[in-house]
């Protein structure tokens, strides 16, 4: 792996750890400082909510400033945004919590964007791996951010304030490593700078329209597989915390155990996920994804005690990893360097815009309809998804067998 890689690992590992902290706290403070029970969930829906709604913002700025400049000035606006969280908990303010977590997320719209430009950093066989590498930062995340969170709690007197100080202090850890990261480093055999595109810009391909690049199935395999993985991810795991600490009375220190579990069961898959996406390929990798998402669901419903918890959640990261990473390299196949911005930003906005309604909608349903009801919802959306598989394979086996008919032609 070149240079750029590790260094956005490390930087994914310093920024990632803010969002356990959010995941963990957000819905638990939310339920003591929110007008209703059923807008518990709220400041993590709005984080994710930044999320979605900075992916366009984020690409744009990346096309006109780099993607350096942009990537420094988030993990900055993160460290901002602990600072604003601090702030809400200490005056016990719930809409102003609720803005510092769309803040957070605003610079999560960033940190999404590591992967790909990881990806651009070396040559296309190794791009599942560098996709893969720079997540194995979220491994590193999944043990500091909770544990930061925990800590930061009895550290300090005011309740939660030390968390988000701690927030504030890894985003500048991000920051400061992100200082070496090398903007004009990408591998691509199709790649150039700007002034050899203006000697050769008539010898380049025009970057086709959005609407044709959808017409190929194979794009919505991939965005269906980051964006079903990513929605029922958040789904359940918003509404783990408030159903395990909030309503079946599991302590804090329990609740923190199995979060920190489903996130390193996240993460930790990428040492190996990348071999296995080489080796097998995506589409085997995906129904891996969903068969963890269905045990998930199946354990979950068996009972209440912490290690149904602790199993279910463990399963759900690693559903999530082998969905996300898949989705992640396959995108890339579908679209030439001069489209990546159109094609990721479009992605990124499926997929965060997906997870921010899941998000935000977990806290009504499990306040509602209840923790069966949560978890039975998500198994339309895992047939979708092998329906688009499906589709996929149909499409491609009649375009073999036109191209087969005009051999014999």
């Amino acid at each position: 792996m070149v240079r750029n890689v590790w260094i956005l690992t490390i930087a994914q590992a310093f920024a990632m750890s803010a969002t356990p902290m959010m995941v963990l706290l957000g819905g638990i403070i939310g339920a003591q400082l929110a007008p209703s029970e059923s807008l518990a969930t709220l400041p993590i829906a709005s984080m994710i909510i930044g999320v979605a709604v900075s992916v366009l913002p984020v690409s744009r700025l990346m096309r006109r400033f780099g993607r350096k400049k942009v990537f420094i000035a988030g993990a900055l606006w993160a460290a901002i945004s602990g600072i604003v969280a601090a702030l809400a908990t200490q005056l016990q303010w719930f809409s102003l919590f609720c803005a510092s977590g769309f803040m957070l997320g605003t610079a999560g719209a960033v940190v999404q964007q590591y992967r790909f430009a990881a990806m651009e950093s070396v040559s296309a066989d190794l791009a599942p791996k560098a996709a893969s590498r720079v997540l194995i930062g979220g491994l590193v995340a999944a043990f500091v951010g909770p544990e930061l969170a925990v800590l930061g709690n009895e550290l300090v007197s005011l309740p939660y304030v030390g968390t988000f100080l701690f927030l504030t202090l890894v985003s500048i850890g991000a920051a400061v490593t992100l200082m070496g990261f090398d903007d004009k480093h990408q591998h691509s055999e199709t790649a150039v700078n700007a002034e050899a595109k203006v000697k050769v810009n008539a010898d380049l391909p025009a970057p086709r329209p959005l609407k044709q690049l959808l017409m190929n199935p194979g794009i919505w395999v991939a965005i269906s597989a980051s964006t079903i993985g990513y929605a029922l991810m958040s789904f359940v795991m918003t509404a783990t915390p408030l159903h395990m600490h909030h309503i079946e009375h599991h302590s804090l220190a329990d609740t923190k155990w199995v979060i920190q579990s489903h996130i390193i069961a996240m993460y930790l898959p990428s040492l190996f996920s990348g071999y296995l996406i080489a080796k097998w390929g995506t589409s085997k990798m995906m129904l891996l994804g969903l068969a963890a998402y269905l045990f998930t669901i199946v354990v979950a419903l068996m009972g209440a005690e912490l290690l149904n918890y602790w199993v279910a959640l463990v399963l759900l990261g690693l559903g999530w990893n082998f969905l996300f990473v898949s989705g992640t390299v396959l995108l890339p196949k579908f679209y030439r360097p001069e489209e990546k911005y159109t094609m990721q930003s479009f992605n990124d906005s499926f997929v965060f815009g997906s997870q921010a309604v899941a998000s935000l909608s977990a806290g009504w349903v499990i306040h509602m309809l209840g923790w069966k009801v949560l978890l039975i919802s998500c198994v339309p959306f895992i047939a979708l998804h092998m329906l688009m598989m499906a589709w996929q394979r149909y499409y491609l086996s009649q375009n073999y067998a036109e191209k087969a008919n005009c051999i014999k032609k």
